[in-house]
């Protein structure tokens, strides 16, 4: 008997209710009610009557202005949007597992192994670990995906249905923000940011995936077009990437509530028969593949989800938390950063940030005595520089291949660059 949706969501739902209050939006009142999107990775052990792990969790729906970005020097989230919290506990989930294996030979992980040195040669990539063959990954959100998944839910909750103008600079291809023309579906958008004091606009606290034109600009790319992009990169981020094999780190499905889910804009959104058309079916050195995932419904309903607003609560509010979760981390975070912590403050880092990933990474290839691997990470001495170096040579493929082909208009943010450096 194959597992249902049901379970899916609920063992994220669940690992989200053992959370402290800490980590959730204050209790309603009668004058208002926190909401905030959560999403979270669950492992499913094929042809096993075990029941689904919640892997990660995130909440969160804001990210960093590009005025700040080279500021944070890796320390400080550039988007804290639930779906990519998850993706980045998720990382750091397996990160824990590959130092967990790498500094005790007899551990066994059940989400990951390591690689039969046969299994290892370049056309099938390098890296000493891979996920369990059957281990199947899944998703799940308790809203819609922000950008092109998310376009025709958004037109409906429009009060005023004109489409803000559409922002066009010299030599630069469009990049849409949350209500730029509407008439254009299937393109490559951006987040709003949140303002300086972390705060959406008073106006759009009920409804924060729509923000305003004139929000805080920034480059990250709508959640939509990045788990659509992981069709062809799989789950792993760059740092994961050197260590665990990409075959078996594709999600197998997306599950949305049936009132988040409108089945054209999803099938257009990620579907091979949309916007994903020209690389279907594609292959690239390294394990790579473009790897669609099925969208599937739930009837389940997260409890801070905004549709969850009690009658006694006069307004919607956004809450600033974001809670972090895998089985061996949990944080809280405000803007990026630790709870508590003030701006740019380097304790502020989360342990999902990409400064402390990379060092956890050094840190592996250490315990596992790859000095070469190590020396060419530690000799690239800045971000920009390691991920344009040969290393990633297949991976930044895909990448390229996909934004050309399909995900047009997709513009890097590389504005955030800083040196890597051991502990």
């Amino acid at each position: 008997m194959g597992i249902s949706e049901d379970e899916i969501a609920n063992a994220v739902l669940d690992a989200y209710d053992s959370l402290p209050a800490r980590y959730k939006p204050v209790m309603p009142t009668e004058d208002f009610f926190q909401w905030v999107p959560l999403s979270g990775i669950v492992a499913v052990r094929k042809g096993k009557d075990e029941k689904p792990e919640c892997l990660s969790l995130g909440t969160g729906m804001k990210c960093l202005p590009i005025d700040q970005v080279a500021q944070a020097q890796g320390s400080i989230l550039h988007d804290w949007h639930a779906e990519i919290v998850a993706l980045r506990a998720f990382n750091h989930f397996l990160l824990h597992e590959c130092l967990q294996l790498a500094t005790s030979p007899t551990r066994v992980s059940p989400i990951i192994q390591r690689r039969d040195p046969n299994e290892i040669r370049e056309s099938h990539g390098l890296q000493p670990f891979a996920i369990h063959n059957d281990v199947q990954l899944h998703m799940y959100s308790s809203e819609a995906p922000c950008g092109d998944a998310s376009m025709e839910l958004l037109m409906e909750l429009q009060t005023d249905p004109t489409p803000w103008p559409v922002e066009v600079t010299e030599n630069t291809p469009v990049q849409l923000l949350g209500r730029g023309s509407f008439s254009e579906l299937g393109t490559v958008r951006r987040k709003p940011g949140s303002n300086l004091n972390g705060r959406m606009l008073e106006k759009d606290e009920a409804n924060a995936s729509i923000a305003r034109a004139d929000s805080p600009r920034t480059l990250s790319k709508s959640c939509s077009d990045k788990i659509t992009l992981k069709q062809c990169t799989s789950l792993l981020s760059s740092h994961t990437s050197l260590l665990v094999n990409p075959a078996n780190a594709y999600l197998e499905a997306l599950i949305l509530p049936k009132t988040q889910c409108i089945a054209k804009s999803c099938d257009r959104s990620f579907g091979s028969s949309g916007r994903m058309k020209p690389v279907a079916g594609r292959q690239w050195s390294g394990g790579y593949a473009c790897r669609p995932f099925n969208v599937g419904t739930t009837d389940l309903e997260f409890r801070y989800s905004r549709r969850s607003k009690p009658a006694i609560s006069k307004q919607l509010r956004t809450s600033n938390i974001s809670a972090v979760f895998h089985p061996h981390l949990q944080e809280a975070l405000i803007l990026g950063r630790l709870q508590g912590r003030q701006k740019f403050d380097p304790k502020g880092a989360s342990a999902i940030c990409s400064k402390r990933m990379w060092k956890l990474t050094l840190q592996i290839l250490s315990a596992m005595g790859m000095p070469r691997l190590l020396q060419s990470v530690s000799e690239s001495m800045d971000v920009r520089s390691l991920k344009e170096s040969a290393l990633f040579m297949d991976r930044q493929r895909v990448k390229d291949d996909v934004r050309a082909e399909a995900l047009k208009g997709w513009m890097r943010n590389d504005s955030d660059d800083f040196e890597i450096e051991p502990d």
